[in-house]
């Protein structure tokens, strides 16, 4: 069709036409996840996927068969998140309102900087960013925060943020003569490295502090860094803390880094990206006891609690502080009168998704106790996982027993009678088999770099994981680890 005679009836009968025709593809292709003869994923490296798709930017109209065809490839060779094998990730498979919610952004196709062009999604964002503030015990009115691109972005801002508010001449002069340091685990997420590079900081300024055999922080061992850095000459100001580390899981002691930052006046920020949705469930949210005395906050519903990707909220107990830290009042945009409702003045871009739909609509959906119904049941797979493991003898579990979170981390040993510490030994064994589950089909499954080699990163957030999808994940490992 020629688009520039399209109007907006006939633009409406061609999308009616392409969805009744897509969702033919689309709908068995979540469905047939349930099957046992199902795979994750069909392996093929770059070159051979490439070579199969053949991938093509033509000059005229492809039309519709080619297209359908088009999308019914790309079906075919990606990955299937709503497979309940897929534990590679710490996200899974969306749902329906997930689908929905993304049909909804991309028929009203809007941007949400200010709320004169998004009026509706504006306020959906600023009703539930406070929601959820709320859940993380932020009590005030004035609690609650924004979306960004993805958990990176989330506290890239919140280092923005800390550094502007504590010291406001550095907005407009940069760092100046402080040597600006900061904090975080060394089981921290790379993004706060990212993050210092952007603010000019440079890497060197990040400082790992120890952890304890949880993989926790230790409290005395941040703070003997920040006395050690300010005797330096260097300029403490911003401590990352973690709920939910990328490998382990572990959620650190909040209260007794609060306690540490308030004495040394440094910014406290919680990175939850992957263990904030831990707040929905009664049962797990003691594990982000003290949350409520940080700065600032990052959760991203696109994990734990399956909103489609990406969906990254940063959360304070006023949400007023990234409007006053990050605003440049560009009059050509941001008018007088809707300085609370144009949230795009609040971060370092301009145009941003109106993502909190996605939240808003799927909490509406499934209320907070279906989504600690959700959290719940991952966390009671996790801990059959990490129980079938340990009584195991042929795996050595290097996660808590059971886990902190929803990730299962363990080695597999082929040769019982071997020195279970041999590193290289491990981390050949974990590739070797890690790379037989993905050609299988039946698994995709990561690992990481552990104390004794590389080990199995299993992630337990699917919910249409089910016991026997876990008892077929040790066999199969036993079978091939055999072989």
């Amino acid at each position: 069709m020629n688009e520039a005679s399209l109007s907006a009836a006939s633009t409406a009968a061609e999308l009616d036409d392409l969805l009744q025709s897509f969702k033919q593809q689309f709908l068995p292709w979540i469905a047939q996840a349930d099957s046992r003869d199902a795979k994750v994923l069909d392996h093929f490296d770059g070159k051979e996927l490439s070579d199969r798709l053949q991938l093509s930017l033509p000059e005229d109209p492809c039309g519709k068969d080619t297209l359908l065809a088009l999308l019914e490839k790309t079906l075919k060779y990606s990955a299937n998140t709503w497979h309940p094998g897929f534990m590679d990730k710490l996200f899974a498979s969306t749902n329906s309102i997930g689908v929905i919610s993304e049909l909804l952004l991309a028929v009203l196709n809007t941007n949400g900087h200010v709320f004169h062009v998004s009026p509706v999604l504006s306020l959906m964002e600023i009703h539930t960013a406070q929601a959820m503030a709320r859940l993380f015990g932020y009590t005030t009115e004035e609690c609650g925060g924004l979306t960004l691109p993805g958990g990176s972005q989330s506290n890239t801002l919140s280092m923005v943020t800390a550094r502007s508010t504590l010291f406001p001449e550095t907005k407009d002069e940069g760092s100046g003569s402080h040597k600006f340091v900061l904090f975080t685990s060394r089981h921290g997420h790379y993004s706060v490295e990212k993050a210092a590079i952007l603010l000019g900081l440079g890497r060197k300024a990040v400082i790992a502090v120890d952890i304890d055999a949880q993989g926790r922080i230790i409290p005395e061992a941040l703070e003997a860094a920040i006395v050690k850095a300010k005797e330096q000459g260097q300029t403490p100001f911003y401590v990352n803390a973690t709920a939910g580390t990328t490998v382990l899981g572990s959620f650190d002691p909040f209260e007794e880094i609060s306690h540490i930052c308030k004495r040394h006046n440094l910014w406290m920020h919680i990175d939850g990206s992957w263990g904030g949705g831990v707040a929905f469930s009664n049962k797990y949210k003691s594990l982000l006891k003290g949350s409520h005395l940080a700065d600032s906050m990052t959760i991203n519903p696109h994990k734990m609690l399956g909103v489609p990707l990406q969906c990254s909220f940063l959360l304070a107990p006023d949400a007023r502080i990234f409007q006053r830290a990050n605003s440049l009042n560009a009059a050509y945009l941001f008018h007088p009168g809707n300085e609370g409702y144009d949230l795009g003045d609040s971060t370092m871009g301009c145009g941003r998704r109106p993502d909190a739909v996605k939240m808003f609509l799927s909490w509406n959906w499934y209320g907070r106790s279906g989504y600690e119904q959700r959290v719940n049941r991952a966390y009671e797979n996790a801990a059959l996982l990490a129980g079938k493991i340990a009584a195991n003898p042929r795996f050595t579990l290097v996660s808590e027993n059971p886990p902190p979170c929803l990730q299962v981390c363990f080695y597999f040993h082929a040769d019982e009678e071997a020195e279970r510490t041999d590193s290289e030994r491990n981390t050949e064994t974990t590739r070797r088999i890690a790379g037989l589950l993905d050609r299988q089909g039946r698994f995709l499954v990561d690992f990481a770099p552990g104390p004794h080699g590389e080990f199995f990163r299993a992630v337990l957030n699917s919910p249409n994981q089910k016991e026997e999808t876990l008892d077929e994940l040790v066999s199969s490992i036993e079978q091939l680890g055999s072989q």
